[in-house]
């Protein structure tokens, strides 16, 4: 189970996203030692509306919505709304204490049970190919060939592969409670994505993240 207990590591061979984070979370923490008021907040992955952006699971679930095959490697990760972390951020500051770090997580989900969730929600079968870890390993490399050529967002990449089947084990508890964190269900999330992508999608940008 990851909690806070777990120590933020700057040498984390997960990917260089992972090792930023980790190193700017602990120049927060020696900051505090020397006087700074702050608290540190550790979302899960970040879905929900207002995606004018278009974030990486906000275009997966927005392909999902789509009569097209889809392609996704098997595994599983926590999912929260942006709502609830956009909230957990106003709890912490109010009602965290000075030092500490909250994780703001939502529900764990195997991701062909997201795409089903969507399914639900836009009442289309869309098609879906799963590929199993040995296989999406040796694809990977080639796929971020793909999206560095064609310019598209990254989807099946080497650092996916690793998030996915990772330890998704993610405890919110000390959020619960010390800051009277409560995030919505992720079927509510899912349901209002949706509809936000049907409402709002001619007013959003793509933005390239490669």
């Amino acid at each position: 189970m990851i909690s806070e207990n777990c120590a933020f590591d700057p040498d984390n061979p997960a990917g260089v996203y992972d090792r930023t984070k980790a190193k700017a979370s602990l120049l927060v923490e020696n900051a505090v030692k020397d006087g700074l008021d702050c608290r540190i907040v550790c979302p899960t992955g970040v879905v929900g509306p207002y995606d004018y952006r278009h974030s990486e699971m906000g275009e997966l679930i927005l392909a999902w919505m789509q009569k097209r095959i889809n392609f996704m490697i098997e595994g599983s990760f926590d999912f929260v709304d942006v709502r609830d972390v956009a909230k957990g951020h106003i709890l912490a500051r109010d009602n965290g204490k000075s030092g500490e770090t909250y994780i703001l997580g939502g529900e764990r989900i195997e991701l062909t049970l997201l795409h089903k969730l969507v399914q639900m929600v836009t009442g289309k079968e869309t098609p879906l190919i799963t590929f199993p870890l040995p296989i999406a390993k040796i694809i990977a490399p080639i796929a971020e060939l793909y999206y560095k050529i064609s310019k598209t967002p990254p989807r099946l990449t080497r650092y996916s592969i690793e998030t996915v089947f990772s330890n998704s084990n993610i405890s919110s508890e000390k959020a619960n409670k010390e800051l009277g964190y409560k995030p919505r269900t992720l079927k509510k999330s899912v349901s209002d994505t949706v509809t936000w992508w049907i409402e709002n999608l001619g007013l959003t940008k793509r933005s390239l993240r490669l």
